[in-house]
């Protein structure tokens, strides 16, 4: 497997729909569960499944997702192994930025094919799953495709925020739909197991997963009309090629905006998660950091995930993920929030400095209360601040904060005054 496949991850674009986490940062370097970055997903998925040659394609503030990237996955000199970087670049053949999903990857395969390998996995770097790439690899030898797609079953009511594929009884791939109208699905439901049928799931969406036979990619790359794979080049190449359907009936989501993020994140709180932090054979890989456990004091904890190098005085944490580094003060109460944490800690002039002038140190203050909130890295929110987030606020946006659906986002590194209501 290893020197068959090469892993291809899709940074995305500029992640409007994900700002402002995605204004200082691209979209795969967003941080997830606390003490990950979404990159971590892939990667790791491709790493479990002994795909260890990635590259990852961005061109918006990658500079943290380099950082990132070089910082986490090292590997042996002589091992072959590698992750990459590969951003936008001017060349003689292209001297603009990439337009689609299929230009990236047009742009770039002159690195591409400098490697030995037979299929390409094509993957996006702002999905949350758990899947082995090797029984995809297999089904598509097996099916002597020549373009694989991972379809997840879907019901009617999500169907139509996704492109929609219909199958034979082979699996091969015969038709396809993007975001189809409701009145359109009767005519697209496709074979999935009982299960998935008592479940009202009948109907295949595209999970953005690709594995390409390396000659047809390679040939398909020399149009430099079509941009995109997934508006494209996919239903342009059920016409002409067999492309085949690989099932797969696990938990993926697609973390496109606030609020998917945001419910992706806190649902890693419940009892028995969707998403499993806690696999032996699947956990999730990422930085090793030389932190300290982190302290607890007086604290309630119900339902929290609490990163590495906290101090945490709060009196109640509720369905919460505490970052690393995070701080947070006596009497505060948190619950459905994400706290994000810190990258580093203040020192001990630092802190004199900032108490004697009545600045907010990095962290939560005393005596707050937040609630349905994301609180990005390295903020400060003074004492006696008051947020509730929830459907009675608007969509609004400030130089401290953003309100999308309900859920308040406290911008990177913003300093939020103590007595501060956004209620």
């Amino acid at each position: 497997m290893k020197k068959k496949v090469l892993g291809i991850i899709l940074g995305g674009g500029q992640g409007s729909r994900l700002k402002p986490l995605t204004s200082t940062r691209s979209k795969p370097a967003v941080p997830i569960a606390g003490k990950y970055r979404l990159v971590d997903i892939p990667i790791s998925n491709c790493l479990h499944s002994e795909i260890n040659r990635i590259f990852v394609l961005t061109q918006f503030n990658s500079a943290s997702l380099n950082k990132h990237i070089k910082n986490t996955y090292t590997f042996g000199n002589f091992s072959g192994a590698f992750v990459d970087i590969l951003a936008a670049e001017q060349t003689p053949e292209n001297d603009g930025w990439f337009q689609g999903t299929a230009d990236a990857v047009r742009q770039s395969m002159q690195h591409f094919l400098a490697y030995e390998w037979d299929y390409a996995l094509i993957l996006s770097g702002d999905q949350l799953y758990q899947m082995d790439f090797n029984e995809m690899v297999k089904n598509h030898e097996k099916s002597n495709a020549e373009i694989s797609i991972a379809t997840l079953p879907v019901n009617a009511d999500d169907a139509t925020g996704f492109g929609i594929l219909k199958t034979d009884e082979n699996e091969n791939i015969v038709s396809f739909v993007e975001k189809p109208a409701h009145e359109e699905l009767k005519d697209w439901k496709s074979d999935v197991t009982d299960e998935m049928k008592s479940q009202g799931r009948d109907y295949l969406a595209s999970m953005g997963i690709y594995i390409f036979n390396r000659s047809l990619l390679k040939e398909l790359m020399c149009d430099k009309e079509t941009m995109d794979f997934g508006g494209e080049i996919i239903p342009a190449t059920i016409k002409t090629h067999k492309v085949v359907s690989y099932q797969y009936e696990g938990y993926w989501t697609d973390i496109g905006t606030i609020g998917s993020f945001f419910e992706a994140n806190l649902g890693l709180t419940d009892d028995i998660p969707q998403f499993d932090l806690f696999d032996n054979d699947n956990n999730v890989l990422t930085r090793p950091r030389f932190l300290p456990p982190t302290k607890i004091s007086g604290t309630t904890l119900e339902k929290t995930l609490i990163a590495e190098g906290g101090i945490i005085n709060a009196s109640r944490i509720q369905r919460t993920i505490i970052g690393i580094r995070a701080r947070i003060g006596v009497g505060t109460t948190i619950s459905n929030c994400y706290v994000m944490g810190n990258d580093k800690y203040e020192g001990a002039t630092e802190i004199a400095h900032k108490v004697y002038n009545n600045i907010p140190l990095k962290g939560i203050g005393e005596r707050c209360y937040i609630n349905n909130c994301i609180i990005d890295k390295n903020s400060s929110i003074g004492n006696d601040v008051k947020i509730n987030g929830g459907d009675h606020l608007e969509d609004t946006e400030t130089d401290l904060y953003t309100v999308r659906n309900g859920i308040v986002v406290i911008k990177n590194g913003v300093v939020v005054p103590s007595g501060t209501s956004i209620i």
